[in-house]
Order: C-alpha cells, then sequence, then structure tokens
C-alpha cells in the first residue's frame, strides 16, 4: 500500500492543527451546536421508550431487556416493532440510575458527549480514508491529510441533520451504532499494522465483535462490514475496481486475481461474510415472530400496487433524503401521513428529482472508478462508500421500513457527504487559486451557517410545544404534526385550541383513529357527547382492536345513558386489551350507576389486582360498602388499600367516615387528622371532622372544623345546618350552666 498524502490537502483553506487541537475544535464545534439541547424535555418518541418503559425501572429485571424490544414490548409479541437494541436501553437504565429517576438533563448530557466523541473519531476514520493507513517508526499512525480529514470532520459535527439523534433522547441507538461502527472499522483497519502481505485474523474477529456490539445498539451497525470490506479491497489491496473489470470482461491479463487469494483478500472477505451472516440469522432467531407490520400510513410507497410506482417513489424518497444533507433547512420530526404526496403520474413534475439525483450519483461514480487522478478516485469512492452502504436498511430494497423519510437514519451516512464535501473544497481551492479568498469565506460560511441552524433545529427539540410547532410549515399536509401539536396543547390544558389540531387531523386524515378518540375524549369533557359518540364509534369501526376507543365510546355511552352499549363496549376494550385497569374502574362505575352492587365490586377489585395503586378503584369500593352498609368489609378494604396507599388522602377520609358510623371515633379521627396534614385544605375533611367530633361530644373541636369548612366552602352542602345546630346546643349547654 503505497500512499502519499493527497496534494489538495494543503490547499484546505484551514490552519494545520495537531492531532489534539483539531480533536478539541472539532468537540467544541460538536458542543457548541447542541449544547442548549442538554437541559430540554421529554420529546416526541421519548414517551414511549423511556418514560413508558418499565425496563429502565431499577426493579424490573435486568434480563427484561434481552427479551424485549426497544419500546418495551415482548418481542414475540405481533404489536412488536421488533426494533432489537439492548445495549441503548441498558445505557438508558444506567441514566436512570445515576440521576435516580426520569430526570432528562443526564439522558440530553450524554447524548451530546457523545456526538462529541464520534465526531472526533471521525478525524481518524476520515484520514485513513483519504491517506491511507501509514505509520512511522514507532508504530503511531500518521495522518497524511490532516487538513481534509478535519474539515470532513468539523462538516460532519455541525450538519443539522443530527439533531434528531443528538436532541432526541432515542437518537442514542443511532450515536451508539455509530460509536461502535467508527470502532470496529478502525479496528478493522489495525489488523493490517504489520505489512500489506500481513494481516492479524484476531482484530479482524475484534472488527467483527465491535460490529455485534453496534447492531445491538442498532441495527444498522452491520453496515460497518460492508465498510470494511470496501476498505480492505480498494485500500489495502489497491484494487482498480474500473481496469480489473475491463480485464475480466476482456479476457486479459487474469494474474491480479491470483495476487488477490496470495494477498488473503479472499479470507479476510469470507471472514467478514461468515461474520455477517451469523449475525443476520442471530437477528433473524430474535426477532421471534417475523419481521414487523406497518400500515400504509407509515409507508405509503411500500404498499403501492404498481411496481414501477413504487420505484419511482422510493427514488424520489431518496432525492429527498440527498436534498436534506445538502440543505438541511425543512427538517421535520415526522415524515409520514400525507407529508410527502405519492408520485402517482409521469406527468408530475416531482419525477424530476430522482433523475437530477442519479444524474449525480453516476457523475460521482464515473469519477471514483474512471479518473487517473488515484486520490480523487479513492476519497470519491470511499465517500460514495460511505453514503450508501449506511443507509441500505433504510432504503426498502431488502425490506419495508416503517417511515417515509427519518433524518436520525443518516446520521451515518451523512459522514460520506460530508468527506464528498471536503474533497470538492479541496479541488475548487486546488484549481481557481485566484478565488481563494473567496473560496475560504464560503467555506467559513457554511460552517458557521450549520453550526447556527443546528443550535436553532436543538432549540426546537427542547420541548414538544416548539418541536411540533416547528413541522406546521415544513409539513402543513402531515396530519401527525397537527395531532402531536394538539396534543400538546391538550396536555398543557389547552383543550380549545386542542379541538382544532384535532379536527385538522382527521380532515387530512380521516382514518386517523387516534386523533378521533382525543378529539372524542375532548368532546366528551366539554359534555358534546353525540359528536363525541359518533367520533369514537368511527375509530372502533376503522380499527376494532382499538381497546382505549372501545373504553372512552363506553364512557360516553354511559354518560348518555345507553347502558347496555356501554357495557358492551367496555368488555371489547377488555376483551383487546387483557389487563385493562382503567376499564374495569369505568366498567365498576357503570356497574355502580345500574345498582348492580356486587359486579361493580368485582370490576374495581380486578382493577386494583392488575394495578394496585388505582387510588380511584380502592376508593369507591370503600364507598359502596359504606353505602351499602357493609362497614366492617368497608374497613378492611380501607386498611388494605392504605398498606398499598400510605399517604392518598382520599381513602384515609372514607375510611375515617365508615369508623365514625361505627363509633370508632379515636380510631376515625386519627385518619381524618391525617388526611388534613397531607391536604388541609379540603373542605369536606373538616366538615365530616366535625360532625365526628359533634356525636363524640367534643363540641369546641367540633366548632372550630366547621367554621373552617365553611371558610374554605361557604356553600358546603349540610355543614352551615349543621354548624348552627352546634351552635344552639353550645348556647342551651351555657345557658344550663349559668
Amino acid at each position: 500500500m503505497v500512499l502519499s498524502e493527497p496534494y489538495w490537502d494543503h490547499h484546505i483553506p484551514l490552519p494545520k492543527l495537531g492531532p489534539l487541537h483539531s480533536r478539541l475544535v472539532t468537540a467544541f464545534v460538536a458542543l457548541i451546536c447542541f449544547i442548549n439541547s442538554h437541559d430540554g424535555d421529554f420529546v416526541f418518541d421519548d414517551s414511549e421508550a423511556i418514560i413508558n418503559n418499565k425496563d429502565l425501572n431499577p426493579g424490573t429485571p435486568l434480563s427484561n431487556i434481552w427479551k424485549n424490544d426497544f419500546w418495551g414490548s415482548n418481542l414475540s409479541s405481533n404489536s412488536s416493532h421488533k426494533s432489537y437494541r439492548p445495549l441503548t436501553v441498558l445505557t438508558f437504565r444506567i441514566n436512570y440510575l445515576l440521576a435516580g429517576g426520569l430526570h432528562p438533563i443526564g439522558f440530553h448530557t450524554l447524548n451530546v458527549a457523545l456526538h462529541c466523541v464520534i465526531s472526533m473519531l471521525m478525524i481518524d476514520v476520515f484520514a485513513i480514508l483519504i491517506g491511507g493507513l501509514v505509520h512511522d517508526g514507532r508504530g503511531l499512525t500518521l495522518n497524511l491529510s490532516p487538513k481534509a480529514s478535519f474539515l470532513a470532520a468539523l462538516f460532519f459535527a455541525a450538519h443539522p441533520v443530527h439533531t434528531e439523534s443528538v436532541a432526541g433522547i432515542v437518537g442514542r441507538a443511532d450515536l451508539l451504532c455509530a460509536l461502535f461502527f467508527q470502532l470496529s472499522f478502525l479496528v478493522y483497519c489495525r489488523a493490517f499494522q504489520g505489512g500489506d502481505r500481513k494481516f492479524s485474523v484476531l482484530w479482524i474477529f475484534g472488527s467483527i465483535l465491535l460490529c455485534a456490539v453496534a447492531m445491538l445498539c442498532k441495527e444498522q451497525g452491520i453496515t460497518v462490514l460492508g465498510v470494511n470490506a470496501a476498505y480492505d479491497i480498494l485500500m489495502v489491496c489497491n484494487l482498480n475496481i474500473y481496469e480489473l473489470a475491463h480485464r475480466l470482461l476482456s479476457r486479459r491479463n487474469t494474474a491480479d486475481v491470483g495476487g488477490l487469494v496470495q494477498s488473503g483478500l479472499l479470507m479476510r472477505l469470507a471472514l467478514l461474510f461468515l461474520g455477517g451472516s451469523f449475525l443476520l440469522y442471530a437477528r433473524w432467531r430474535i426477532m421471534g415472530t417475523g419481521p414487523p407490520s406497518f400500515t400504509e400510513v407509515d409507508n405509503p410507497a411500500s404498499f403501492a400496487e404498481n411496481v414501477i410506482l413504487r420505484i419511482v417513489n422510493y427514488n424520489y424518497y431518496y432525492s429527498l433524503n440527498a436534498w436534506l444533507l445538502l440543505c438541511p433547512w425543512w427538517l421535520c420530526f415526522d415524515w409520514s401521513m400525507g407529508c410527502v404526496p405519492l408520485i402517482k403520474s409521469a406527468t408530475d413534475w416531482r419525477i424530476v428529482w430522482p433523475l437530477v439525483l442519479w444524474c449525480c450519483l453516476m457523475g460521482l461514480v464515473s469519477q471514483a472508478l474512471c479518473s487517473q487522478d488515484s486520490n480523487k478516485r479513492r476519497t470519491l469512492t470511499f465517500g460514495l462508500v460511505l453514503l450508501v452502504i449506511p443507509f441500505l436498511p433504510a432504503s426498502n430494497l431488502f425490506f419495508r421500513v416503517g417511515f417515509v423519510i427519518a433524518e436520525r437514519v443518516l446520521y451515518l451516512s451523512s459522514a460520506g457527504y460530508c468527506l464528498i464535501l471536503a474533497y470538492a473544497v479541496g479541488y475548487c481551492c486546488c484549481h481557481w487559486r485566484k478565488h481563494k479568498r473567496l473560496l475560504r469565506a464560503a467555506t467559513l460560511t457554511l460552517l458557521c451557517v450549520n453550526v447556527a441552524r443546528s443550535a436553532q433545529r436543538s432549540q426546537q427539540w427542547r420541548s414538544e410545544q416548539s418541536l411540533f410547532t416547528s413541522a406546521l410549515s415544513v409539513c402543513p399536509l402531515n396530519a401527525k404534526v397537527h395531532y402531536n401539536v394538539g396534543k400538546s396543547l391538550a396536555d398543557r390544558g389547552n383543550q380549545s385550541a386542542a379541538v382544532k389540531y384535532y379536527r385538522e387531523a382527521v380532515r387530512l386524515h380521516p382514518k386517523y383513529v387516534h386523533a378521533m378518540n382525543n378529539l372524542g375524549n375532548i368532546l366528551k369533557e366539554r359534555n358534546e357527547l353525540k359528536e363525541a359518540e359518533e367520533l369514537l364509534s368511527a375509530a372502533v369501526y376503522i380499527q376494532p382492536d382499538f381497546a382505549a376507543a372501545w373504553m372512552n365510546l363506553g364512557i360516553v355511552q354511559n354518560s348518555l345513558k345507553k347502558f347496555d352499549k356501554a357495557e358492551q363496549s367496555y368488555w371489547n376494550a377488555i376483551r383487546f386489551r387483557k389487563k385493562y385497569p382503567d376499564c374495569y374502574y369505568n366498567l365498576g362505575r357503570l356497574y355502580a350507576d345500574l345498582n348492580r352492587s356486587i359486579d361493580a365490586l368485582n370490576a374495581w377489585r380486578n382493577a386494583t389486582m392488575l394495578k394496585p395503586d388505582h387510588s380511584l378503584a380502592w376508593n369507591n369500593m370503600v364507598i359502596l360498602l359504606d353505602n351499602t352498609g357493609n362497614l366492617a368489609q368497608a374497613e378492611l378494604i380501607g386498611k388494605e388499600a392504605l398498606k398499598i396507599l400510605p399517604k392518598d388522602h382520599t381513602i384515609m377520609f372514607s375510611l375515617a367516615n365508615v369508623l365514625g358510623k361505627q363509633e370508632k371515633y379515636k380510631e376515625s379521627e386519627g385518619f381524618f387528622l391525617n388526611a388534613l396534614k397531607i391536604n388541609p385544605n379540603v373542605a369536606s375533611c373538616h366538615g365530616n371532622l366535625a360532625v365526628l367530633y359533634h356525636r363524640w361530644g367534643k363540641l369546641d373541636l367540633a366548632k372550630r372544623h366547621y367554621e373552617l369548612s365553611l371558610r374554605l366552602d361557604p356553600s358546603a352542602p349540610g355543614t352551615k345546618e349543621n354548624y348552627n345546630m352546634l351552635k344552639r346546643k353550645i348556647e342551651q349547654r351555657q345557658r344550663t350552666i349559668g
């Protein structure tokens, strides 16, 4: 492997820094791009992957992360996304343990730190790809392209398309995958430290092992084996693909093939192939029930009946991904649900973009294969390798993916783009020396614009409100964007504004059952029951196994006095979601309204068995038993509940009432006082404690708590009458004493 410093490297308009300083500058640029996301909230997919993921909880067995998918669902479940990333989940769990809970700052800080480390390591990767693997007399690696590798790493560190991976906590999967991808590549390069004809099988196995680790962070990690193979063929064996193909086709001078066998290339490629095959087989076995199932909404092009239409739309998606690398201004957290309408006709003007993309790619490929300049050929080839190979799992070529465009999958591919861009800068500076000052200014401007855009975009990722709102101008036809804006507004209590966005989501996508469900919920709370029933009925008609919509429909039907239909809706919800404590709770309320006390108690007991801390179900059991005169059983249930929920003041209040009716005044007083200690501003608690003291004969204490109750709620039912009765009793007692 005889290599020299690329002639265009010293023309790069950057100062020549030492290895340490170039890494520190690159890390600093990466830091200032994304540091303002370090104290952001959990946003978008973080809710499912982190907040609602029980595998993060230290109380959950650690072995569960090896059985469940990235979102905490069992891999054997039909609803599982089959995204097997146990090492990423393990880092989330460590964050949880170190922070003592779900505090996002630790999660975000680690993401930013990982991006800084990856950006620094990119200098080493780019240096090898541009200038080759060369060592000095002491065995230290020499960087023959210090400026070019530094510039490419700066472009990578500051690229705005990385924001989703860095500022979104679930992007940890992409970051860890990229880190071990780099390490696998660098370890593979170490296998050739002894010289061209010598290589270490141990280092190659180490590279395959690191590839497996990358796969356990995200499936995309398998693609490093393709990059390693390309490096071996193009750099280690210094093979000119174009010349070799020409010779083989013309059957002239095939001696090179024998040389490849002697160099060990075929053996190394066989090791990579066998290692990759084993990893893919293991991954398929782990997946359990087969590939995940996605809907037409997730990836409409993959459901197009016409093969030509599928190919055209896939290529249009590729062109949009390329545009995001070239001009990362229009960024969106989600590109599904109408954001990118399908191309259905040859007259659609958008069909031009795939043609432009392939013209550019063919131009690059021809330069990479046919150029007489070996430096140019090598740099462009590796740029294309890094651009294309990591993107293949997201290309729909091998299997259907669950998205239209996902900025996070470009994290690794962007390295290839940055390498090509750095070469373009060097080439222009080398050949247009008269305009070198202008080119220096343009390069600096591009870097500054990328840094500013990354900082702005990471600011938008700090909260769901800003993230979702920012997408409205990028994807106004995306129903999911309007849905998420509505959900964010509803969570903050602005239901009137939320209704507007939910309605728009349903208008854009009439079968959007989650938008229908949430809109129906708000209309239910606003007592617009007829429309709520229509929406929820439509939702369960479109998706019959939508358990939450069935439960909400049951609540609406109960409010409309359609008791038989409500009961059926509740049971449908339970049929589709066996462990549904909230549905059992609402079913119990229905039975209580129908005076079916035993059925109500059974439903609430089921709710507490499925969710032991279901406060409302426990409290309703105590109240129902109290109202039906089963005071002893009510007392037992109340005390059982307080063992699980020792600080629940509502259960204390209900239990205190039960004990008071049994004339267990002292014990009842203790529960009333404990409840008031937790929540001292509950008028009914003061009022009922006053009644207890009134019965107990402690009239002064009764008077004090009646007055406190009336001060908190002057219109409290019965309290004023009881207070007047007490005052007459006190006056009568005073007259008797007098």
